[in-house]
């Protein structure tokens, strides 16, 4: 049954990140869904080896821990000439946001080649652990030398959008929404979420 105002089918996000959370309803606004933080004691380990295996991970545990919808992202940054690296360990690459920036500028030094994607893999399952739908959004950019801008999170003060000529940080949170990576994987799952029986 489609949710109404009245009537809104809970979904649980696999983060305890409430700012996550409200990003994620920024996007599915207006679509039925009434979105709530997953319990804190739940953890799910990450042993994917993609994005798209983690965030499958997290949903299905998820979904099945607390019997109803879930919701799940992972998503990292990859840089071609760190041959892929951070990718899926990009939350682990230091203790801080500022620890991971160090180290990665660190690691790329004054290598020339400074081309990178953000990549972001968003999966749903069903109360009983299955995955209903999958999407992936990627965002092409580049590392600069030096951050700039302090908006955003994680790696967004070095990533350099070409055509808009900022980084990440530098963006309105509502430009950064249009064109980032969990933007346009959004932009193929919402129009899915309207099929989904619930």
């Amino acid at each position: 049954m489609e949710g109404s105002a009245d009537n809104l089918t809970p979904m649980v996000v696999a983060t305890s990140n409430s700012g996550k959370l409200e990003e994620m309803q920024q996007y599915m606004a207006d679509l039925g869904w009434e979105l709530e933080l997953k319990p804190e004691k739940l953890e799910v380990e990450e042993t994917g080896e993609t994005f798209m295996e983690n965030a499958c991970l997290k949903a299905s545990t998820v979904a099945l821990a607390t019997g109803k919808w879930a919701i799940a992202d992972d998503s990292g940054l990859e840089v071609d000439a760190l041959d892929g690296a951070p990718g899926i360990y990009s939350a682990r690459y230091g203790k801080t946001d500022r620890e991971r920036i160090e180290r990665l500028l660190f690691e790329l030094g004054n290598e020339l080649n400074r081309e990178a994607q953000f990549v972001c893999a968003i999966a749903i399952a069903h109360p009983d652990g299955s995955i209903a739908l999958q999407a992936q959004g990627v965002c092409q950019g580049r590392i600069l030398h030096q951050p700039r801008g302090h908006n955003g999170f994680g790696y967004d003060p070095v990533f350099y959008h070409p055509q808009q000529r900022q980084t990440f940080a530098e963006m309105t949170p509502y430009t950064k929404q249009r064109l980032s990576h969990r933007g346009k994987a959004f932009e193929i799952l919402v129009p899915q979420l309207s099929t989904l029986r619930r």
